[in-house]
């Protein structure tokens, strides 16, 4: 049966960060995930995860300014250095809140960079942290994200992610694979996940459109979800969506799909 972790950066969104682990263990989550643990003291985090009984399953390597809308900067030329400390920063993090993968993201192309050194400079970035964080004992993972919700993104799709990974050349490294955005980019959900699975790391749901709780769009999460089961997959699956009325009143997705 699939393991679900509240991703707080989207869930519980009404009450403070730390207030959030409380409300998604009372909500009957056993995991969580968010983007960026960065602005709070590990120690802090990790009094929360066990005053609640909750694992944390994956964050992310910083990502650059997030306010000023940046989503990640591996692909920056300039910006190696910052990149680099990134890693090192979040593998802190990752160790002290016994976090055993990490989510990359590769960032949108910088205005005058060409493709062929935007991408030269992401897959040096990525063996790079690959290194780092087998080092480490953690996996790292590379997200395609749709060009709609984040333009200039420059990993859109599965097959993009993959021919990445081949080119990183490292056994540590695995897609993280985001329903919501590959139905957006490419569709074709449970044939990829099939026949991609030993290379799937983590999965992470919201419909479409709107981005909101399983149930409330086009895609068939009630066939979805129990051939995530039966292919096989045994990682946690992120729900990382907008709950479309509040994240308690959203939950009955779980029970109207029998899980």
């Amino acid at each position: 049966m699939p393991r679900f972790a509240a991703n707080l950066t989207m869930l519980f969104t009404e009450v403070p960060f730390l207030d959030r682990f409380e409300r998604a263990a009372r909500a009957g989550f056993t995991a969580v995930e968010f983007l960026f643990p960065y602005a709070w003291p590990a120690t802090d985090i990790r009094q929360r995860l066990a005053a609640h009984k909750l694992q944390l399953v994956l964050h992310n390597l910083p990502a650059g300014h997030w306010d000023a809308g940046e989503r990640g900067i591996a692909c920056h030329p300039d910006r190696v250095e910052e990149f680099r400390a990134g890693v090192a920063q979040a593998i802190k993090y990752a160790s002290a809140l016994g976090v055993p993968q990490l989510n990359c993201l590769a960032g949108k192309v910088p205005a005058g960079v060409d493709a062929a050194t935007a991408h030269r400079t992401l897959v040096e970035n990525l063996r790079f942290a690959a290194s780092e964080l087998k080092a480490a004992g953690r996996r790292l993972l590379v997200e395609p994200i749709n060009t709609f919700d984040i333009p200039g993104f420059c990993v859109n799709r599965t097959d993009q992610a993959l021919a990445l990974l081949d080119e990183v050349g490292a056994d540590n490294a695995f897609v993280q694979y985001d329903v919501y955005h590959a139905q957006r980019t490419e569709g074709e959900l449970a044939a990829t996940l099939q026949q991609h699975l030993a290379r799937i790391g983590h999965i992470q749901v919201a419909d479409n459109p709107g981005r909101n709780e399983p149930g409330t769009g086009e895609i068939n999460y009630d066939f979805l979800f129990a051939h995530i089961d039966r292919i096989g997959y045994r990682g946690w699956i992120g729900c990382e969506y907008k709950p479309a009325a509040g994240t308690e009143a959203g939950l009955g997705w779980r029970q109207r799909l029998a899980l």
